[in-house]
């Protein structure tokens, strides 16, 4: 066995263990919401995975970054076929094992997987462009300050040398066919990679297209293993959640909000209605809300990981337009770093941990009021997060656990609950219904 082939088949078995480790701890964290059943509707779930997380169907409200994201997504797929290959030849100590194995198809793929690599390169220099250049507002704002900022040009980055390690490795390899033919087997024309070794490394000695083509091969790979091992810590994290997110997304209407088991029966039993009997509280005083990551659902903390910080959601609140604190992209920020913060307490202390914080440790009171619950925010996101179902529920916790709430909110509620009716009018709403009856 050579000593490359033991090399990666050592770097592949620690990156994996290192990779277990780090997407199981995510999926704990995740876990750490109450449980919610999200299985009806199976077609209509996958008809949204197809049309929204693979089609990419919401992102084009905006024509410009849709195309420019596209050639990526499109490019990141297609490049799949090629890190199979390289994985199956690392382990196997092959060089190119489907070259001779699947005709003139290969050629056709590799060709896609280059011209696709092309617009990806070009479209990222966009991308670094519109995010440090262009100053668009949306990448300015204030929760994207430090970390989120440096981890979205780290990713572009390393997808510039990604690509530059495909075609270092594509275009010393088809020199090396012609040269060395028993170790480098015929790939067929490859458009781009062929012209790039024509012109710039026909002069190479064969010793320097070698080193060149393993380069090429070691630094697509490490870059991809990289790119894995850093996903938990990112924003990228959507590229694999963004499917099971869309998948269990909420498929009510916009505008309904979940009812409280607890305030329907009281309101059942003041009408004289029949009650819920399964929701019973035993006579103790029932929380409502969410105070911390335990009180949301799992749903919730999933669309918090899956979130790509876009800033759609905040381009398009009407709080935030108007110059209110409130962002929705902020929010499930929010809920990820507690979520983060709850997970690695309970590793260090056990489930019994507890640090005294909760979620309003990092969302403000005025931000959760502003919210008009208009659902723009929900008709903004790409893979179909609800930033709108955590902040209601912050909101009820507030509200209905602490009576707290803004000075214009809180005659409204007394007058509610004392009058039936918003206003503070004396004596009963419906008494002037009397002198209609008596008539």
């Amino acid at each position: 066995m050579a000593i490359q082939q033991i090399a990666f088949i050592l770097l592949f078995a620690l990156v994996s263990y290192l990779a277990y480790k780090s997407y199981s701890k995510i999926y704990k964290t995740i876990m750490l919401g109450k449980t919610i059943d999200l299985k009806a509707d199976r077609p209509q779930r996958l008809k949204n995975v197809l049309l929204v997380a693979f089609g990419q169907k919401k992102m084009f409200k905006r024509l410009i970054p849709a195309f420019l994201h596209l050639s990526i997504y499109i490019a990141f797929l297609f490049t799949q076929v090629e890190l199979i290959e390289i994985i199956i030849d690392g382990i196997t100590g092959t060089h190119r094992i489907f070259a001779d194995k699947i005709g003139l198809l290969y050629p056709l793929i590799i060709n896609t997987i280059e011209f696709l690599s092309l617009f990806a390169f070009v479209s990222t220099i966009i991308f670094l462009w519109r995010r440090n250049l262009l100053k668009i507002p949306r990448f300015q704002s204030s929760e994207m300050n430090g970390w989120p900022k440096l981890d979205a040009n780290y990713i572009l980055l390393g997808e510039l040398i990604l690509i530059i390690g495909i075609f270092s490795f594509n275009s010393a390899d088809t020199l090396l066919q012609s040269l060395d033919s028993s170790h480098y087997p015929d790939t067929g024309t490859l458009l781009i990679s062929g012209w790039i070794g024509e012109q710039f490394l026909s002069g190479m000695s064969v010793s320097s297209l070698y080193i060149l083509e393993r380069f090429g091969w070691w630094l697509h790979l490490c870059v991809v293993f990289g790119f894995l091992l850093y996903l938990p810590i990112s924003k990228h994290l959507h590229i694999m959640l963004a499917f099971p997110n869309v998948y269990f997304a909420r498929l009510k209407p916009s505008g309904e909000i979940d009812n409280m088991p607890v305030i329907t029966n009281e309101v059942k039993s003041m009408m004289g209605l029949e009650t819920n009997t399964e929701s019973d509280d035993n006579g103790e005083i029932p929380e409502f809300g969410a105070n911390d990551i335990g009180d949301l659902y799992w749903k919730n903390i999933l669309d918090a990981f899956s979130c790509t910080e876009c800033g759609r959601c905040t381009s398009v609140c009407p709080a935030n337009m108007t110059g209110k604190k409130l962002s929705p992209r902020k929010i499930m920020m929010d809920i990820r770093d507690r979520a983060t913060e709850v997970q690695e307490g309970i590793i260090k202390n056990g489930t019994d941990h507890d640090d005294g914080k909760s979620l309003f440790d990092y969302i403000s009171e005025e931000e959760i009021f502003a919210c008009t619950s208009c659902n723009a925010c929900v008709e903004a996101c790409p893979i179909m997060i609800n930033p709108l179902e955590p902040i209601i529920e912050l909101r009820r916790y507030k509200l209905l656990t602490e009576s707290k709430g803004p000075s214009e909110w809180m005659p409204m509620f007394n007058a509610l609950e004392n009058n039936g009716a918003v206003w503070q009018m004396p004596g009963q709403r419906f008494d002037w219904a009397k002198e209609l009856s008596d008539n």
